[in-house]
């Protein structure tokens, strides 16, 4: 398994496994633990999650899925905007530890911007940090200008990764957010890399999977691999879906493969709104 080099030279997986929508039917959640496991098994062992996914729900399947593991495992978690101030993020933190079933988060991100002055967030996500509850911090769904906000505060030169919405057909982040976190070098986490699963069907990308005995979704997910400090997290609720996710990782995209998804999906030529789901 590749592995991507945070700021301070700790290493993580280039491929992990997201949780969105996980935890939200009881009669999925022996699926969505075995799919974790093997993931786990697999090398995949950066797992992300969030309190938002099915309000805590995700972050128990995944405290099931790991409870044997947790040491051979990079756990993310994500805390709401709205709980995000100086005194909430450390209560949110608490009790996502405790769905979670461990003392600590290795990365714990900011879900998106709200309201908390940023400072206050920082703030937080330091005390955490002393405290042993949480290894790491970052943030989700910022854009350059929210990104030199955060640089320019004080403790804000410890944030370890962006993670936003990326994939072969979602390229904003390539005209400046990209660069800028690769100069600071900070991964970018690559959020919907399948695009909910319309990816998976999309003939351009099957025409290259084709030549290589492959899938769409396997090449799309290879496509981001390629990049440079990018960790995809696509969600897999099935044992079959994580392998064949994790195949991906076998794959090499030829120049003539990258050419043709540069012409079906073009590079931005300037800049563009951060998409969001």
């Amino acid at each position: 398994m590749k592995r991507i080099a945070l700021p301070e030279g700790e290493r993580i997986p280039a491929l992990g496994l997201g949780t969105w929508k996980m935890g939200e039917r009881a009669d999925r959640r022996g699926a969505e633990v075995a799919a974790l496991r093997r993931g786990i098994e697999l090398g995949m062992n950066l797992v992300d999650t969030a309190e938002m996914y099915a309000e805590g729900g995700a972050e128990e399947v995944v405290g099931e899925a790991i409870a044997a593991v947790r040491d051979e495992v990079f756990l993310v978690s994500k805390v709401y905007p709205h709980n995000a101030g100086r005194e909430d993020a450390v209560a949110a933190c608490e009790r996502s530890l405790s769905r979670l079933r461990t003392d600590r988060i290795d990365l714990y991100l900011l879900h998106w911007r709200g309201s908390v002055p940023l400072a206050e967030t920082v703030e937080a996500f330091e005390r955490l940090r002393a405290q042993g509850k949480i290894r790491h911090w970052g943030v989700s769904n910022f854009d350059v200008d929210d990104m030199d906000e955060l640089a320019a505060l004080a403790g804000g030169a410890g944030c370890c990764a962006d993670q936003v919405y990326y994939s072969v057909s979602q390229r904003g982040v390539e005209h400046d957010l990209a660069p800028w976190l690769r100069r600071r070098s900070i991964p970018m986490m690559a959020y919907c890399p399948l695009d909910e699963g319309a990816l998976v069907r999309d003939a351009r990308l099957a025409a290259i999977a084709r030549r290589h005995g492959a899938s769409a979704a396997q090449v799309a997910i290879a496509w981001l691999l390629s990049r440079e400090a990018v960790v995809p997290i696509p969600k897999a609720a099935r044992v079959a879906h994580v392998e064949s996710n994790h195949a991906a990782t076998r794959l090499v995209l030829e120049p003539e493969d990258l050419a043709g998804i540069d012409r079906a999906f073009p590079p931005p030529r300037g800049k563009r709104a951060l998409a969001m789901v």
